[in-house]
């Protein structure tokens, strides 16, 4: 079965930085993009980024230069490096997998980890 579990969320001040951590079994990982979306009290899930399985790395325009992702294919690991967070990062984040060559920023047909919390102070 594909699994996915996620961790490393937490509460942060803001310009602090997290690193959250996506943990992958049961399927070939060079075959799948990986990445993290992310939602927020009342508002729709929305692409933060994307390991894509074709190479390309993704990032939603709000993130760009704050975070990096990052895949180790030996421990079937994708990190998520946030940096510079702003209350406006505050949200449940979510690792997904997809067997699309480009996977980002889609919901359908996505294998989804639990959310994992992240508050930033302000």
């Amino acid at each position: 079965d594909v699994q996915l579990q996620a961790s490393g969320g937490g509460l942060v001040q803001s310009g602090g930085s997290l690193r959250l951590s996506c943990v992958a079994s049961g399927f070939t990982f060079d075959d799948y993009s990986i990445g993290w979306f992310r939602q927020a009290p009342g508002k729709e899930r929305e692409g933060v980024s994307c390991s894509s399985a074709d190479g390309s790395t993704y990032y939603g325009d709000s993130v760009k230069g704050r975070f990096t992702i990052s895949g180790d294919n030996a421990k079937k690991t994708v990190d998520l490096r946030m940096n510079s967070l702003k209350p406006e990062d505050t949200a449940v984040y979510y690792c997904y997998a997809n067997l699309r060559p480009n996977g980002w920023n889609t919901v359908v047909d996505n294998y989804w980890g639990q959310g994992t919390l992240v508050t930033v102070s302000s």
